[in-house]
């Protein structure tokens, strides 16, 4: 059965005492049944203080890795990475959005709060908004991260279908994937109005907890279903990667060719990138999808902490995810290897009256010159 339509008097707000709460048969919610953001708990500074340094550490590092795609844009030209740029580009981006956008919308709560303004209380609006971006750049990280491990699954198992992986269609893909989350995080303003506050009355999304009727369910579930479909989808695609590299290792290994080697170092680069990411976005997103699953199916009201924990998790994957790009990069991965590589291949060079330090130089930019 479906929500019965419902307007709010401007005096009434959802969660207030005089609020009848339609329920399942006319029956209203009782008063324990619903969040009172004038009993949550009071904002610390310390609370705010790490709101503001999460938001900022993040701007800044997803700023700082498009600033290094930038400077490397002229080894992706080639048409084998272009379309993976052109992924890693969105997936930054939109971490950076959610970090912009959510953060000012955090911080505003988080100031209202501690003022004792209601403001999510007295603006169905805002709630509206905030919950419909939540959703957008919720759901955004975990689909261009899903294309990723699908374009770089593609280019690794079926090396000669590379090049139909063009720029054109990976740009369709994207708007594709960009328009179905924002579909999803609209949908519900059109249908049954199913954002609400959430505890502590910080945050808005989906209505998890308090159904007014089982249609309220829906939008988690949908939520829930596609997050956890898109990184399962993640973690299927990267297995099979590495499991073709790990052969193409092997094959390297007896074949002992320089082109081979090369090409497999360089697939091997991206490829730890995108391990790292889809690790990351597993244990950041997987306690937020799978408590909302449950709570959408079972509606249990003492997991309110619980989910508002797994949404700090969950926020930290859009800080994780630039810090991929700025670690995990050739150079750093390089000078993290450079001392082993010295020691394996340093019987290679010829004896001679050298000292170490000439051998250790020369020995480094024969490995630059092969990659």
């Amino acid at each position: 059965t479906f929500c019965k339509s419902y307007k709010l008097h401007p005096s009434i707000h959802p969660f207030s005492s005089a609020y009848p709460g339609p329920g399942r048969g006319g029956r209203s919610l009782s008063r324990e049944a619903q969040p009172n953001c004038s009993t949550a708990p009071p904002i610390q500074d310390l609370g705010l203080a790490i709101s503001c340094f999460t938001m900022l550490f993040g701007t800044i590092s997803n700023l700082a890795a498009l600033g290094i795609l930038a400077k490397s844009r002229l080894r992706f030209c080639r048409q084998s990475k272009a379309p993976f740029l052109i992924l890693t580009v969105a997936l930054l981006l939109a971490d950076l959005g959610g970090h912009v956008i959510l953060g000012s919308f955090a911080l505003y709560l988080h100031i209202s709060r501690r003022n004792k303004i209601e403001a999510l209380q007295s603006s169905v609006t805002l709630c509206n908004v905030f919950g419909a971006n939540m959703v957008f750049f919720g759901l955004c990280p975990l689909l261009f991260g899903c294309a990723m491990a699908v374009e770089r699954c593609v280019a690794i198992t079926k090396p000669f279908r590379v090049y139909v992986i063009t720029v054109a269609r990976v740009g369709r893909v994207m708007l594709f994937l960009s328009s179905l989350a924002l579909v999803l995080a609209v949908l519900p303003l059109f249908i049954m109005e199913t954002y609400t506050i959430q505890y502590p009355c910080t945050w808005c999304f989906l209505r998890v907890t308090y159904p007014h009727c089982d249609a309220d369910n829906y939008p988690a579930l949908i939520f829930s279903c596609l997050g956890l479909s898109a990184l399962t989808l993640s973690l299927f695609s990267n297995t099979k990667s590495v499991a073709a590299l790990m052969r193409a290792r092997m094959r390297t290994l007896n074949a002992k060719t320089n082109s081979t080697a090369r090409c497999a170092r360089r697939v091997s680069c991206v490829m730890v990138q995108l391990v790292v990411i889809t690790v990351v976005s597993c244990v950041c997103w997987s306690p937020f999808l799978v408590s909302t699953f449950k709570q959408s199916r079972t509606s249990y009201q003492e997991q309110e902490r619980f989910i508002h924990l797994a949404l700090r998790i969950a926020s930290w994957n859009q800080i994780l995810d630039p810090w991929v790009y700025i670690l995990l990069r050739k150079t750093v991965l390089f000078r993290f290897y450079e001392q082993r590589l010295c020691i394996e291949q340093i019987d290679t060079f010829p004896l001679s009256n050298k000292p170490i330090a000439y051998l250790h130089k020369q020995l480094v930019n024969k490995r630059w010159k092969r990659t």
